[in-house]
C-alpha cells in the first residue's frame, strides 16, 4: 500500500530557490510547486507507509535549512486524478 502526503511547507524568502532544489533531491518527492497564499511550497509525497513518511521528515525535510514550518495533509481516497474520476 502507498500513501501520498501533502506538504504544505512555509520557508524563510531567501532560501526559496535552495529549498526547491533539495527538495527535487529527495526521491519520494513526487511534485514540488513554488505557489501564492499562505504557504510557499506545496510538495507531494508518496511513500509506502506513514513510517516512512515519518522517517522522510526526521531525516531529510526537517534537516533542509530555511524551511519554517511544514503542515502535512496525507490523502485518505482520491475522488479524481488529472481529470479522470476515479472509482469511489
Amino acid at each position: 500500500m502507498t500513501i501520498t502526503v501533502i506538504l504544505h511547507i512555509y520557508v524563510e524568502s531567501n532560501k526559496l530557490d535552495n529549498v526547491c532544489k533539495l527538495l527535487n533531491n529527495i526521491h519520494e518527492v513526487t511534485d514540488v510547486f513554488e505557489v501564492s497564499g499562505d504557504y510557499d511550497i506545496i510538495a507531494i509525497i508518496t511513500t509506502e507507509s506513514i513510517q516512512k513518511f515519518r522517517e522522510i521528515l526526521k531525516t531529510n525535510l526537517l534537516k533542509i535549512e530555511g524551511i519554517k514550518a511544514i503542515t502535512s495533509s496525507i490523502v485518505l481516497h482520491t475522488h479524481k486524478k488529472s481529470g479522470e474520476i476515479l472509482e469511489v
